[in-house]
């Protein structure tokens, strides 16, 4: 069986704080899940490659506010 990891939130979001909606992502085993928190329960949780999570960091990082 795979370990679920905990889902994280950016600090630029207040982190732990459960009243801001935001992008959240956790690890199901080594793979990389992504959800956001606004849509509670009914989330979709998309699952993706490795990869592609550090795409969008790093597409993220380009393109965020400085």
């Amino acid at each position: 069986m795979k370990k679920i990891g905990p889902w994280r939130k950016s600090s630029r979001s207040g982190g732990g704080n459960q009243d801001n909606s935001c992008v959240e992502v956790r690890l199901h085993g080594e793979v990389p899940q992504v959800s956001d928190s606004k849509l509670a329960d009914d989330r979709p949780i998309l699952t993706v490659t490795p990869a592609t999570y550090n795409g969008l960091l790093a597409w993220v990082k380009d393109h965020g506010e400085a």
